[in-house]
C-alpha cells in the first residue's frame, strides 16, 4: 500500500493482513475431512457383507487464540466504510467457522454449520419455495428422465490425461506454470482447486462432463477468483473464501456449469440428492440410513459412501446432526443466478463482472460498490470464457427474462 494513500486504505489494509495472518489455522473443510482409508475399510467390509458404520477420532483444533485476534479485527475496522464494513462481516465470519471446528465431532458442529451455510429448508430469495423443494423438484425431472438411477460414464478418462488437458487449459488462462494440475490419491473430492494448485483425485474415472464441469467450476471460478483477489491492492483477504462467502461462490461455481453449457441433469440429481441427504440427517437419520437411500437412488457403492461422508462430516454419524455445506450448491446456483438476471435487467454488467474479482459474497458485489468505483477494489484481471462473451450471456439471460412470464398452465391443448 502506498504511503501516500489516504489513511483510511491504509487502516484497511493493515486490518486485512491481520485478518490473512489470524485465519491460516482455520481450515474448514481439512479439519471435518474423513481420511481415505475410512472409505477403503467401509468399502472392503461391503464386500464381506458386512455394513459397518464408519467411525474415527477428529483432531480438534485449538482456536482460541484466531478468535481473540478476530474479536480485535471486527472491534477495530470502521462499519462506516465499506472496506471496514466487509472487514468486519468476514472476521465474524471467521468465528462462526473457528467455533464450529472446535466442536468438531460433536452434534455442537449443526448450528454454526446452518448459521454458515443454510439449511434445507430455508427460503429461496424471490419467492416462498424452499431449497428442499427445488431439489425434490429436479429430483423429479431427473427421475422421470432416468427412471432414477445416475447414468454411469459412456467411456472413462483416467487421472493422468484429464491432468494434463487441464493443465493445458489453465496454462492458456492464466499463463504457462503459474497454476500446477496434481493428482493426489487421498483426495475424496474428485477435485479441489486453490491460487496455485487444482488437485485431482486419483486411481478415479472421469467423464467429458466431469472434464468440463471441473474447468468450469473448479479451474474458472475457483482458481480464477483466488488469483484476481491475490491480485487486489489493500484487500488481500479476497484471494481466500470467507465463510459467509462460500455459498456464493459454489453457486458462482455451478452457474458457470449452467452458463458454459457444462452442467447436465446428472449432476443436478447428486447435488439434489445430497440436500435430501442433510434433510433426513437433520431429522434423525444414522450414516447406514443415508447410505442405504442414495444406494436406493442408483448411485454406486462408492459414489454413495462419499456422497454420505460429505453429509457427516465433522458431526456424529448416529444421526440428528449434519455438516450442511452441500446445502449451498443449489441454493447458490438459484441465487446466483437471481442475481445476474437482477443485474442484466437494471443493464448492470459490471456488477456480474465484479464477482470474479475475489472470493465476494453477493452482498459485497453490492456494498463495495464505491471502492470499485474509487479504485480500492480492483476490477477482476481474469474473467471466464462465457463471462467474456458478453452477447451470448445476455442472450441467454434475456431469454430467460422473457421466459419466466409465460405461464405454463396456459398451454392445456398440449397435454396428452
Amino acid at each position: 500500500m502506498d504511503a501516500a494513500a489516504p489513511a483510511a486504505l491504509r487502516r484497511c489494509a493493515a486490518l486485512d493482513r491481520r485478518l490473512v495472518n489470524a485465519v491460516r489455522g482455520i481450515r474448514v473443510l481439512d479439519t471435518v475431512a474423513w481420511p481415505a482409508a475410512v472409505e477403503r475399510r467401509f468399502l472392503d467390509d461391503l464386500q464381506h457383507g458386512r455394513e459397518i458404520v464408519p467411525r474415527f477420532e477428529y483432531r480438534v483444533p485449538d482456536l482460541s487464540v484466531q478468535r481473540a485476534q478476530l474479536d480485535a479485527i471486527a472491534a477495530k475496522a470502521d462499519a462506516s466504510h465499506p472496506l471496514g464494513a466487509y472487514l468486519r462481516r468476514s472476521a465474524e465470519s471467521w468465528q462462526t467457522a473457528a467455533r464450529m471446528l472446535e466442536a468438531v465431532g460433536t452434534h455442537r458442529v449443526t448450528a454454526p454449520s446452518i448459521e454458515l451455510y443454510g439449511r434445507p429448508g430455508d427460503a429461496l430469495p424471490g419467492g416462498t419455495q424452499t431449497n428442499l423443494d427445488a431439489a425434490r423438484w429436479f429430483l423429479e425431472i431427473a427421475e422421470e428422465l432416468g427412471n432414477g438411477a445416475l447414468p454411469e460414464a459412456e467411456y472413462c478418462i483416467p487421472a493422468e490425461v484429464l491432468r494434463d488437458e487441464v493443465q493445458a487449459e489453465v496454462d492458456a488462462c492464466f499463463g504457462t506454470g503459474t497454476v500446477r494440475v496434481e493428482i493426489d490419491p487421498e483426495l475424496t473430492s474428485k477435485a479441489a482447486a486453490g491460487a496455485t494448485r487444482i488437485r485431482l483425485r486419483g486411481a478415479t474415472c472421469f467423464s467429458e462432463y466431469d472434464r468440463s464441469q471441473l474447468l468450469a467450476h473448479e479451474a474458472f471460478v475457483h482458481t480464477l477468483t483466488a488469483r484476481n483477489g491475490r491480485a487486489q491492492p489493500v484487500l488481500k483477504s479476497l484471494a481466500r473464501t470467507a465463510p459467509r462467502a462460500t455459498a456464493t461462490q459454489e453457486g458462482l461455481a455451478v452457474f458457470a456449469e449452467l452458463m458454459s453449457g457444462s452442467i447436465d441433469i446428472a449432476r443436478l440429481q447428486r447435488i439434489s440428492l445430497r440436500i435430501l441427504a442433510i434433510d433426513m440427517a437433520l431429522s434423525g437419520a444414522d450414516f447406514v440410513e443415508v447410505y442405504r437411500w442414495f444406494r436406493a437412488h442408483g448411485q454406486n457403492v462408492a459414489d454413495s459412501f462419499y456422497s454420505t461422508q460429505r453429509v457427516f462430516r465433522g458431526v456424529p454419524v448416529t444421526g440428528g446432526a449434519a455438516f450442511t455445506k452441500d446445502n449451498v450448491y443449489l441454493a447458490g446456483l438459484l441465487t446466483v443466478h437471481t442475481f445476474f438476471r437482477w443485474a442484466f435487467k437494471r443493464r448492470r454488467l459490471d456488477l456480474m463482472q465484479h464477482l470474479f474479482s475475489g472470493k465476494l459474497a453477493l452482498d459485497d458485489a453490492i456494498a463495495l460498490r464505491p471502492c470499485f468505483a474509487d479504485g480500492s477494489v480492483a476490477p477482476p484481471q481474469y474473467l471466464p470464457p462465457w463471462i467474456q462473451r458478453s452477447q451470448g450471456l445476455a442472450a441467454k439471460l434475456a431469454f430467460s427474462l422473457f421466459a419466466n412470464r409465460i405461464r405454463m398452465g396456459r398451454i392445456g391443448e398440449w397435454d396428452d
